[in-house]
């Protein structure tokens, strides 16, 4: 007789379906027998550009000490956060991926008995983590694809423990104004912690656009998380981290797996923090391939919700499924949205300019084959 492990799961995780990341370039090109070379990624919001040299370098010095554990409390990445952004070395948390980060604050701060807020169509990890741990997910329904602060506020109740706002969005690419957010946070009871998710804050060049650091002195219950997954380049090392008050960091590295930070990863985030105009290149490829994309769309006669991130959530007026996988059969890999409530987009990393123009392409024959 085989033990139905299933239901001896927490009843949080019975009911989670596992997260579905964006299909890879080698798992397509074995379904279809497509050469390698000859597919496009454009699904996960990865950086087209390749990691930057800085960091390249950084991995090629690290490599004679792979044998090593590597350091647990991430010194050098730590001294250069807190250099970059101003902040003492003990508001910071390191995170196998910002992703990690959500986890823990969870874990660390959430209990069945407790709430979790967050809006309708954000990042699908937020209601992953409060299911596993037995919280109640509480989903506030969108404005206009994006969050809607005065609901949210509204939504707030003695239970309310955690609540997650992602600026920019994903995978909307909506965003958040600075006097919203300040309404709200001043109607966040204090004792509700409030992750604001800036995995795509590097790619928006608006000055007025509100940066979560700023609220850190005047909301001690704000902390902000980021990644080196995105404009960083460096999505395949799994490095993040979190900035927040001095004892919630405390909380959160009590929890924290010792050594969830793997030692190329240290490395090469802290040296891709410097290297300044990798950076500024990748903001500018990003900002030309996002007006490649809505002048492409435009001119199919398609309608789309404006980003703020490296990617564009396009409305295909129609069931997305079928052209998903039309596209895939053409060698082009973007990202279906169903399960975030949007059945009817694509999301769509921004790539190359050469590999916009290869979606555009593929999209518009697809849609004129139908």
């Amino acid at each position: 007789m085989t033990c139905d492990f299933l239901s001896l799961a927490l009843p949080g995780v019975q009911q989670l379906s596992p997260y579905v990341p964006g299909k890879p370039v080698d798992e397509l090109a074995r379904e279809l027998g497509l050469p390698v070379a000859d597919i496009v990624k454009l699904a996960s919001n990865e950086n087209p550009l390749g990691p930057s040299p800085a960091a390249l370098d950084a991995i090629q010095a690290a490599l004679p000490e792979l044998t090593r554990y590597p350091d647990g409390n991430g010194f050098k990445l730590k001294q250069a956060l807190s250099a970059h952004y101003r902040v003492g070395t003990d508001m910071l948390v390191l995170g196998n991926g910002s992703n990690d980060i959500l986890e823990l604050v969870a874990r660390a701060f959430v209990s069945p008995r407790d709430e979790v807020l967050f809006s309708a169509h954000a990042f699908a990890v937020y209601p992953l983590v409060t299911q596993a741990i037995g919280a109640r997910p509480v989903v506030v329904p969108a404005r206009e694809w994006g969050h809607d602060l005065t609901a949210m506020a509204d939504a707030i109740t003695p239970a309310t423990k955690l609540i997650f706002i992602a600026n920019p969005n994903n995978p909307t690419g909506t965003w958040v104004e600075r006097d919203e957010l300040d309404a709200f946070l001043a109607r966040v009871p204090e004792q509700v912690l409030v992750v604001l998710d800036e995995a795509y804050t590097e790619y928006v060049t608006d000055a007025d656009f509100p940066d979560g650091l700023d609220y850190l002195r005047k909301y001690p219950n704000v902390l902000v998380s980021r990644t080196f997954s995105k404009a960083y380049g460096l999505a395949a090392l799994r490095i993040g981290f979190a900035v927040c008050q001095p004892v919630i960091a405390d909380v959160l590295n009590r929890v924290r797996q010792p050594f969830n930070a793997n030692s190329l990863a240290l490395a090469a985030a802290t040296a891709a923090l410097s290297d300044r105009e990798y950076l500024e290149v990748s903001r500018t490829v990003n900002q030309q391939g996002m007006a490649q994309m809505e002048a492409g769309l435009r001119h199919l006669g398609l309608s789309w919700i404006p980003s703020r991130g490296n990617f564009i959530a396009v409305d295909l007026g129609r069931e997305a499924g079928p052209v998903y996988q039309a596209l895939l059969h053409a060698g082009v890999i973007v990202r279906p949205v169903a399960g975030y409530g949007m059945p009817q987009h694509l999301r769509v990393s921004i790539g190359l300019a050469e590999e916009n123009q290869r979606f555009l392409l593929a999209l518009e024959q697809v849609l004129a084959g139908e």
